[in-house]
């Protein structure tokens, strides 16, 4: 799967706000077939960091959200500023 179809767009709320700050995790909408392998990939492919780990959920909506854990040495906060969310 291409990594631009992979990735919809971050989430960006209170919460996650705070998810990026304390807990160097970053909150995308992925397209609801994707994997948790073709979101790491897609992930480090497009803003060049390494990912520690992935959770994903189904909403009500029928949307498909992922919980991206960043590897330590890269910050998330960075990551929200690159793209344009902090």
């Amino acid at each position: 799967m291409d990594p631009h179809e992979v990735i919809i767009h971050p989430l960006v709320t209170e919460v996650t706000s705070r998810m990026i700050e304390k807990e160097n995790k970053i909150v995308f909408i992925v397209n609801r077939a994707a994997t948790k392998g073709d979101i790491k990939r897609a992930v480090e492919e497009l803003y060049q960091v390494k990912v520690s780990g992935i959770n994903t959920l189904i909403t009500r909506e029928g949307t498909k959200k992922a919980y991206v854990k960043l590897a330590e040495e890269y910050s998330a906060t960075d990551l929200a500023v690159k793209l344009g969310i902090f």
